[in-house]
């Protein structure tokens, strides 16, 4: 490729730590270390855009990655960086449904540029430490770009392990509900999941491709961290096959829970369906002393009671019957 990306340096530097949120000053926090530099603007507006490309001459296309949607996970490599795109799964509090939070990042021989469309806990969390823990820092930076660019990565992918636990504790909580009679009110309960593992799934899928990538690469990522990467890649195959596990546990319960909903219809029909049957008879008898012709014993109390009698005694037999056949 081209030797696109030229580092600006111009005499001002950005101060360590946050910076003062005013609608005139750019969003950008910047912390260094041992020659290195990570400068994180979380949702870029573009004002930060702006401070960007004034500082670096990164390609077009990729500030148009950045500042695009539905970016899809990717590895670009320049001359004289590299430029990737991940995707984190997040759950979005205002929606409750579990999103993408995408991350751009530039890495460069002395910086490391990340740009999180929404924030992202884990970034944010190693972003604080480092700025408060100057020994925290210092080790970290001193390895180079491509360690504190696994540092990132990594700690992103690990935050996924707890929200596969809090999906696997609402699958078991499912499987007790089906079976404690609480099967008509589950169903909404198993699409909710089942939907927060297909969007799980769409945001884990497309990224295996991109860590095999990123683990390949030798542009700012030493041989010796190869080992660091393999590490993420394990790791997010071992997500991907915790999801795999969860989408037919998931399948299997909303079977199951099917198949329980259609028990219980069926055993409502068959006790409908038997008293019917019960009552048929009785109705029959009673039909036909109830109509307006001459029957025998009309007028007569003591047929009255004798009819009753019979009907009781049908009714008796048919019971009886239908609990010695099991319909009952």
């Amino acid at each position: 490729m081209p030797n696109l990306p030229r580092l600006r340096r111009g005499p001002r530097r950005i101060p360590v730590g946050p910076q003062p949120e005013s609608p005139s000053a750019p969003r950008v926090e910047e912390i260094d270390a041992a020659g290195l530099r990570w400068i994180n603007i979380e949702r870029p507006r573009p004002m930060e855009r702006a401070w960007l490309e004034e500082r670096f001459e990164f390609h077009a296309l990729a500030y148009e990655d950045v500042y695009s949607r539905n970016q899809r996970p990717k590895v670009d490599e320049y001359e004289d960086y590299l430029f990737v795109v991940l995707h984190f799964p997040r759950f979005d509090k205002q929606v409750g449904r579990l999103n993408a939070a995408e991350l751009d990042v530039f890495v460069g021989s002395d910086f490391v540029i990340t740009l999180p469309n929404e924030p992202i806990q884990p970034l944010d969390y190693l972003f604080d430490r480092c700025r408060r823990d100057e020994e925290l820092r210092t080790q970290l930076f001193a390895k180079g770009a491509g360690y504190l660019l696994y540092k990132i990565v990594d700690d992103c992918v690990d935050a996924s392990f707890p929200m596969l636990r809090k999906m696997g504790n609402k699958l078991e909580r499912l499987e007790e509900d089906i079976f404690e009679g609480r099967s008509e009110e589950i169903v909404r309960d198993i699409s909710n999941v089942k939907q927060e593992i297909i969007n799980f799934r769409k945001i884990v899928r497309p990224q295996r491709a991109a860590l095999r990538d990123l683990e390949r690469t030798r542009r700012y990522v030493a041989e010796d961290l190869e080992l660091y990467f393999d590490d993420i890649v394990d790791a997010s195959e071992r997500i991907w096959d915790m999801l795999e596990n969860y989408k037919e546990v998931i399948e299997a319960l909303e079977s199951t829970n099917e198949s329980v909903i259609s028990h219980r219809v069926n055993d409502i029909l068959r006790v409908l369906t038997s008293i019917s049957v019960i009552v048929l008879p009785l109705t029959f008898v009673a039909s036909i002393w109830g109509m307006n012709v001459h029957v025998p014993g009309e007028g007569d109390g003591t047929s009255f009671w004798l009819l009753i009698a019979t009907m009781v005694v049908l009714l008796l037999a048919m019971i009886g019957y239908f609990r010695r056949r099991g319909w009952l």
